[in-house]
C-alpha cells in the first residue's frame, strides 16, 4: 500500500501541470511549435520467444485442447465469486451453488476424467504389481522357469522385442521431452534475474524521467510567453495594420477619387491650353491658306486662257480643268468657333491650391495608424506583458512548492529496497529452484533407469540369442538379457505410481493454471472478469476506482488501464486522475487569459486627429465643377474638326493635275500645268499637314474637355461627399471597427496560451510519466514468469512424464513375455524321436 499511496501522489504532481480551461473561443493562430517532450527508451521487451522448445509447448496446448476445449467460463467464474460457500451448514445444498457446481464439473469434466485415470493408475498398478510378484513367487503368471516349445516361437520372440523397442522408443521421448522442460524452466528462472533487473532499471527511468518531462512541459511557457510578447511589441504592425485595413476599405477609394479629380484639374488645364493654342493656329492658318489657293486658282485660270488651250486636241482638256478650279477652296472655317479664355483663367485660379499635395496629406495620416495605435497602446501593453511575467513567476513557484523530490525519494528509497530484497532473495529462488530441478531430474532417471533396463534385455538378449539352443542351455549374455528385463519390469511396478503421482498433481496444477490464467490474459477475458461490477466488492460497481479514488462510480477498468499502458500512454489518462485531482486549484491559467483579455479590451485608439481632406480641398473642388467648361459649345467644335481642311485633296488634285498636263502636246502649256501640280503639292505639304496635326490635337482636346465637364458637378459632389463619410467612419464609427479587430487580436494572443494548454493535455495524456513499465511488469509476472516459464514448462514436463508412464504399461508386459525366451529355464518339454518320426 505504501508503494500505490507514493505512486498516486507522483501521477497526482504529474496531472496538476494540465488546465481544464475550456475556450470560449478557438481562432485560428500561428501554430507554435513546443518541440518533443524528452522521453528515454525503456529496455524491457515484454515479448518472450522459447526457441525449439516453443514445439513442445504447441503440443502441449494442443493435448490440453482436447482435454479442455470449452471457452473460458466468465459468466460462471463471476458467479462463483459472488457467492458465500459455507457460511452456514446448507449452502452448498441450495439450489443455485448445486447448479454452479454441476457447470464447474462440466467445465472441469475433462481434467476429472484424466485425473481419475491417473489417480485409478495410481492405485492399481502398484496393487497389480504386488499381485503380479506374489503369483511370481508362486511359480504362477511367467514364474515358473519352464518354457513350452511353439512353432511361431520365433515370430512370437520378435513381435515382442519390436514392440517393447517401440515402448522403449516412445517412453526415451518422453523423458526427454521432460527433462527439456526441466533444463528450460531451470535456465528460464536463472535468466529471470536480467529480465527482473531490466524493469527494475525501466521504474528507475519511469521515476527519474517524470520531473524532467514535467519541467519541459512548465519552460515551453516562455515559449507561449515570448510568441504573446512578440504580437504586443508589433501591435502596430498587426493590430494598427487590421484596422487600417478595414478602414481603408471606404477611405482609399474616396482619397483615390479625390487625387484622380486633382489630376482631371491638371487635364483640363492642359486640355484648355490646347484648345485654345490650336484655334488660333487653325484661324491664322485656314486664313493663309485660302490665300494661297485663291492665287493658284487665279494663275491656272491665266494659263487655261492661253491660246494652246484652243487647239482641238487641248480644248477638252483645258475646260476639265478649268471647271474642277472651284474645289481650291477651304472646308472648314474656325473664325466663328468661341474662345475659352475664360474657362482657362477660372482653371488656372484652381490649380493655384495644390490640390493633390492636400490629398496625399489625408493619405500620410491614415497610414500613420499603426503609430497611433501604437503611442496610444503603450500603458496598456506595459500592464499586460506583466501579467505574462507573472504567469511565467506563478507556474514556476508552484512547480517549486510540491514536494516532487519527496515523493521521487519515497518512491526512489522504497524500488531501491524492493530490488535489493529480490536481489537478496533471488539466490534463495535459485536454490528451491534446483531442489525442484533436481527432484525432476531424479523421476527423469527413475524412467531413464527402466528404460536403461529395457534396451540391456534388448541388447543382451538379441545378441546372445542363440535360435539352435534349448531353453535350458541359453547363454549367459542372452540370460542376463532376460534378468535386465524382469529387473525393468520390477522398477516400473516401484516407480510408476510415484511418477504418475506427480503427473496428475502437475497435470491439474499447470493445465488448470493455462486455461484460467494464461489464455484468459492473452486475450484480455481474465481483465474483463475483474471488471465486473461488485465482483471484488460486494458494494463498489468498479473495483480499481473504488480502491485508488474512493468512488466505484467512476468508470475506470483493469482491462482499460492494461491496455492504456501497454500503448504507452500517460499514466494520467489511464488512470483518469482529473477524477482525483482538480487541476484548475493549481494551475488556473484561466484566470490569467481573462485578464489578459480584459485589459486588451480596453484598449481604447482614437483617430480623430485623421484629417482626410480638409475644407480648402474641398472648396477648391467646387471651384473646379464651377469653372463654366460644361458651357463650352463642344457640337461648333466637333462641326468644323469633323469637317477637311479643303473641299478636295490637293494631293490627289494635283496628281491629276499632272496627268491631264501630260495627255496635252508637248510645250509651254504642259510644263506650265505641272508646275502648278507642284505648287498645290506644296501648299498641302507646308499648309494642310500643319493645319491637320492642329485639328487632331484640338479634336482630343474637345473631347477631354467633354468627358470631364459631363456631369462634372454631379461628379465632384460624389467625391466630397465619398471623403466626409470616410472621415465620418474616422471620427465616430471607428470605434466598432476598432473593437472588431481587437477581439480578433485579443483571440490572437489568447489563442497561444490555448495551444500551450492543449499541447500541455495532450503531453500528460500520451507522453508525460508513459506507463509502459507497468504493463511490462505485470507481463513479466504473468505472461512471461507464470506462464512462458514456469506454466508451458511444467506442462511440457508432465505431458513428457505422463506419455512416459502410460508406456511402461505395455512394455512391462512386452518385457515379460519376451523375457521368457531370454532367460535360461530350469525344465524343458521333450519330444520321443519316434514320434517325431511318425
Amino acid at each position: 500500500m505504501a508503494v500505490e499511496l507514493c505512486l498516486l501522489l507522483l501521477l497526482l504532481f504529474c496531472g496538476s501541470t494540465v488546465s481544464e480551461v475550456q475556450p470560449i473561443y478557438k481562432p485560428p493562430p500561428g501554430t507554435l511549435d513546443f518541440g518533443f517532450v524528452p522521453a528515454k527508451t525503456y529496455d524491457t521487451g515484454a515479448y518472450h520467444e522459447p526457441g525449439p522448445i516453443g514445439i513442445l509447448f504447441k503440443i502441449v496446448h494442443a493435448f490440453l485442447y482436447l482435454v479442455q476445449p470449452n471457452p473460458f467460463p466468465q459468466d460462471l467464474i463471476r458467479k462463483v465469486a459472488q457467492q458465500k460457500f459455507g457460511n452456514t451448514q446448507g449452502d452448498y445444498q441450495k439450489p443455485e451453488n448445486v447448479v454452479l457446481t454441476l457447470q464447474a464439473i462440466y467445465y472441469e469434466i475433462g481434467f476429472i476424467v484424466s485425473a481419475a485415470l491417473g489417480l485409478l493408475f495410481i492405485l492399481l498398478l502398484p496393487l497389480v504389481g504386488l499381485c503380479f510378484c506374489m503369483c511370481r513367487c508362486c511359480d504362477n503368471c511367467g514364474g515358473e522357469m519352464h518354457q513350452r516349445q511353439k512353432k511361431n516361437a520365433d515370430c512370437q520372440r520378435s513381435c515382442f522385442a519390436t514392440f517393447l523397442f517401440v515402448a522403449s522408443l516412445i517412453i526415451s521421448v518422453g523423458v526427454l521431452c521432460a527433462y527439456a522442460a526441466n533444463q528450460h524452466l531451470t535456465s528460464q528462472v536463472r535468466g529471470a534475474k536480467k529480465l527482473v533487473n531490466s524493469n527494475f532499471k525501466d521504474l528507475k527511468v519511469f521515476l527519474n524521467d517524470t520531473p524532467a518531462q514535467i519541467d519541459y512541459l512548465v519552460s515551453q511557457y516562455n515559449t507561449t510567453k515570448d510568441k504573446a510578447l512578440s504580437d504586443l511589441n508589433n501591435v502596430g504592425p498587426l493590430l494598427g495594420s487590421r484596422v487600417q485595413e478595414q478602414l481603408g476599405k471606404e477611405v482609399r477609394p474616396a482619397l483615390d477619387a479625390a487625387l484622380t479629380m486633382a489630376g482631371a484639374i491638371r487635364e483640363t488645364k492642359e486640355a484648355l491650353e490646347n484648345v485654345s493654342v490650336s484655334v488660333e493656329v487653325l484661324q491664322e492658318g485656314t486664313e493663309r491658306l485660302h490665300a494661297n489657293l485663291t492665287d493658284v486658282k487665279m494663275h491656272l485660270s491665266n494659263t487655261l486662257n492661253d491660246s494652246a488651250c484652243s487647239a482641238a486636241q487641248a480644248a477638252s482638256t483645258c475646260n476639265i480643268i478649268r471647271n474642277s478650279l472651284n474645289q481650291l477652296n477651304i472646308n472648314a472655317n474656325f473664325s466663328g468657333l468661341p474662345g475659352v479664355s475664360s474657362q482657362l483663367a477660372k482653371v488656372n485660379d484652381v490649380l493655384k491650391i495644390d490640390l493633390s499635395s492636400l490629398v496625399q496629406k489625408g493619405y500620410a495620416a491614415f497610414n500613420d495608424t499603426p503609430d497611433l495605435v501604437v503611442n496610444q497602446t503603450k500603458n496598456i501593453l506595459s500592464d499586460i506583458k506583466n501579467v505574462l511575467e507573472s504567469i511565467g513567476s506563478n507556474i514556476s513557484s508552484f512547480t517549486k512548492t510540491l514536494p516532487v523530490q519527496k515523493i521521487l525519494a519515497d518512491l526512489t528509497i522504497y524500488l531501491t529496497q524492493s530490488e535489493a530484497y529480490v536481489q537478496d532473495y533471488f539466490p534463495v529462488v535459485e536454490q528451491y529452484d534446483f531442489y525442484r530441478w533436481l527432484g525432476c531430474l531424479i523421476l527423469c532417471c527413475m524412467v531413464v533407469l527402466i528404460v536403461v533396463f529395457y534396451y540391456l534385455g534388448l541388447l543382451c538378449g538379441t545378441c546372445g540369442y542363440d535360435k539352435h539352443a534349448s531353453p535350458t542351455t541359453r547363454g549367459c549374455i542372452s540370460n542376463t538379457g532376460g534378468n535386465f528385463l524382469m529387473a525393468g519390469v520390477g522398477f516400473s511396478f516401484l516407480f510408476s505410481w510415484v511418477l504418475m503421482i506427480v503427473v496428475v498433481l502437475t497435470f491439474v496444477t499447470g493445465g488448470n493454471v493455462e486455461k484460467l490464467v494464461c489464455e484468459p490474459f492473452e486475450d484480455k477475458t481474465l481483465f474483463k472478469v475483474l471488471d465486473t461490477p461488485y465482483l471484488l466488492n460486494q458494494h463498489w460497481k468498479n473495483y480499481l476506482s473504488g480502491m485508488l479514488f474512493k468512488n466505484p462510480n467512476i468508470n475506470l477498468t483493469f482491462e482499460k488501464v492494461y491496455s492504456d499502458c501497454k500503448e504507452n500512454k500517460g499514466i494520467y489518462t489511464s488512470l483518469h486522475l482529473e477524477h482525483l485531482f482538480n487541476i484548475n486549484e493549481f494551475l488556473n491559467i484561466s484566470m490569467y487569459t481573462e485578464d489578459v483579455a480584459l485589459r486588451i479590451e480596453h484598449i481604447q485608439i482614437n483617430l480623430s486627429k485623421i484629417i482626410l481632406l480638409d475644407e480648402i480641398g474641398k472648396e477648391n473642388l467646387l471651384n473646379f465643377s464651377s469653372s463654366g467648361i460644361d458651357g463650352i459649345n463642344f457640337g461648333a467644335y466637333l462641326t468644323e474638326i469633323n469637317k477637311s481642311v479643303t473641299k478636295v485633296d490637293l494631293l490627289s488634285f494635283a496628281n491629276d493635275l499632272e496627268a491631264r498636263a501630260d495627255q496635252l502636246p508637248k510645250g509651254a502649256l504642259e510644263n506650265a500645268l505641272k508646275g502648278h501640280a507642284n505648287n498645290i503639292r506644296m501648299i498641302h505639304n507646308q499648309q494642310v499637314v500643319p493645319l491637320e496635326q492642329a485639328m487632331s490635337t484640338l479634336n482630343q482636346s474637345i473631347r477631354l474637355l467633354k468627358r470631364t465637364s459631363s456631369e462634372l458637378m454631379v461628379k465632384v459632389k460624389n467625391v466630397i461627399s465619398a471623403v466626409n463619410a470616410a472621415q465620418l467612419l474616422i471620427n465616430n464609427n471607428a470605434s466598432l471597427v476598432i473593437v472588431q479587430e481587437t477581439k480578433k487580436y485579443m483571440d490572437t494572443i489568447v489563442g497561444y496560451f490555448e495551444q500551450y494548454i492543449d499541447w500541455v493535455k495532450e503531453s500528460i495524456a500520451m507522453e508525460v510519466a508513459a506507463c509502459k513499465p507497468i504493463a511490462n511488469v505485470i507481463d513479466t509476472a504473468v505472461d512471461i514468469f507464470l506462464c512462458s516459464y514456469v506454466t508451458d514448462s511444467v506442462n511440457t514436463f508432465w505431458f513428457g512424464l505422463g506419455g512416459s508412464s502410460i508406456f511402461l504399461i505395455p512394455a512391462i508386459i512386452f518385457a515379460v513375455k519376451l523375457s521368457k525366451y531370454y532367460r535360461r529355464m530350469d525344465t524343458e518339454d521333450v519330444y520321443d524321436d519316434s514320434v517325431e518320426q511318425w
